[in-house]
């Protein structure tokens, strides 16, 4: 091929994508609703970078800090008193394998209450593979009885399987903790749900939950949306956190010349989901849950352009 001939391709490519981006598709009224009470996720290093996030993200929406091993408590408190104190519902990730013991687990807990207000978190294992010390999941945290002053209980799920938990593949084990996880909310006052990992195929999506259902597990779902992003970004984050079957969805945009260019968005993704809920509303995923892997100015201008409101004040 000529020079000539590939500048006049890439050139009918940029011409392709601003007239993609000029004219966006209009929102639905079910992709709006399914919006409704969306969350989002920051980390200190992220949130350091936002001057003022009142004027990205609407009041009350719901943001979880994620504890990524190493991070300093001083600063996950420090970044959940300034998301508290402008008006939002903070989740911090509590990483049971991070923690070493009861004692700092109490000292955790009783500062994001006492500094930073907060009443909700997220009990995970966290990322790592061998535990500081004396826990290995969240079901040993919840089981020291410490989070029971809090209102509000997120553990995580995963549509796609956890290598972690089931290195074998399958889903026994994972299965057999969202068991433990549904009865222990159904036999406390806990208000739990289920936030998972990101994926980007709608349809193992609505079969993890269907299947869920017919387990008898009824924990709500805040599904794992990864947001506008750039295509090699996604598939290096995709691959680190073990996304599965989905993952074909960005490997077939990678082969299109015509969306190479493109920034992924989730307009896929969480248009089928949203029409499955509209045709089947008892449908257990009950809000989306946004990782702004592109970043939060990017992800939070997106959620607003698709009609997304802010999760209710609820503690």
């Amino acid at each position: 091929m000529r020079l000539s001939e590939l500048m006049e391709g890439v050139m009918a490519l940029l011409k392709f994508r601003k007239r993609e981006v000029a004219q966006p598709a209009p929102v639905s009224g079910a992709v709006a609703d399914f919006l409704n009470c969306y969350s989002i996720e920051v980390m200190p290093r992220t949130a350091e970078k936002v001057g003022d996030f009142g004027a990205l993200l609407p009041k009350g929406t719901r943001v979880y800090i994620a504890h990524i091993d190493g991070t300093d408590i001083n600063d996950m408190v420090a970044t959940a008193a300034r998301l508290s104190a402008d008006g939002f519902n903070v989740m911090p990730h509590f990483p049971a394998r991070s923690i070493k013991d009861k004692a700092m687990l109490a000292d955790w807990i009783a500062r994001y209450q006492g500094e930073a207000n907060v009443h909700q978190a997220l009990l995970l294992a966290g990322g790592i593979s061998a535990p500081h010390g004396d826990f290995s999941d969240s079901m040993q945290l919840l089981e020291t009885g410490l989070f029971d002053g809090l209102e509000r209980l997120h553990v995580a799920g995963h549509p796609e399987g956890n290598k972690d938990i089931d290195p074998n593949g399958g889903d026994r084990a994972v299965m057999d903790a969202l068991r433990w996880k549904n009865d222990f909310a159904n036999r406390t006052d806990a208000s739990m749900a289920l936030a998972t990992q990101f994926a980007f195929d709608a349809d193992p999506i609505i079969a993890w939950a269907d299947r869920l259902t017919a387990e008898g597990i009824d924990l709500p779902i805040h599904i794992g949306i990864a947001g506008p992003a750039k295509l090699q970004t996604l598939i290096k984050f995709a691959i680190a956190c073990g996304v599965g079957p989905s993952l074909k969805v960005l490997q077939k945009r990678a082969m299109d010349v015509s969306k190479l260019l493109l920034p992924y968005e989730p307009t896929d993704v969480i248009g089928k989901l949203a029409a499955h809920k509209a045709a089947n509303p008892d449908f257990n995923i009950e809000s989306v849950h946004f990782f702004p892997l592109g970043g939060i100015k990017t992800n939070a201008q997106w959620a607003s352009n698709n009609g997304g409101q802010p999760a209710a004040s609820e503690g």
